[in-house]
């Protein structure tokens, strides 16, 4: 039979984001870590980073261990009601970083391209300047 637990909106998960008061959300359930915060190995302002948003990636990323998931179970309080839409500013936000990240790459990819081609072409006309002179 199923555990019932309590359901969270991201929004309402979102506004649980200072010391006093910090939930974040990993793989679908919301965990209230604030009185964990002070003995949080990274410091706690790696924790209040990943809250607003899911928190997956980040806790995956920094490669905990078996014995830090099994203690993170200890702090969840609900899971993460995902019938109720993201919240609008967080998706728009992303979408326009992602943006951001795919003009920057453009611009590194532009310049890595001009500065050989440059040289190649300013070696070649070096060269056929001085083999015209001979």
């Amino acid at each position: 039979m199923p555990t019932l637990t309590k359901l969270y909106t991201m929004q309402e998960a979102s506004q649980h984001n200072t010391k006093d008061d910090c939930w974040i959300v990993i793989d679908g359930k919301v965990y209230d870590v604030t009185s964990y915060l002070d003995e949080h190995p990274g410091g706690d302002d790696v924790v209040l980073e990943s809250t607003g948003k899911d928190a997956t990636d980040d806790f995956e990323d920094a490669g905990h261990s078996k014995s830090a998931k099994e203690l993170l179970q200890s702090f969840c309080i609900g899971e993460l009601d995902t019938s109720s839409p993201i919240i609008p500013e967080l998706e728009i936000s992303s979408k326009r970083e992602a943006v951001k990240y795919s003009e920057k790459l453009m611009d590194l990819t532009k310049q890595y391209w001009t500065i050989p081609v440059a040289i190649v072409g300013i070696s070649v006309l070096v060269g056929f300047l001085y083999l015209h002179k001979k």
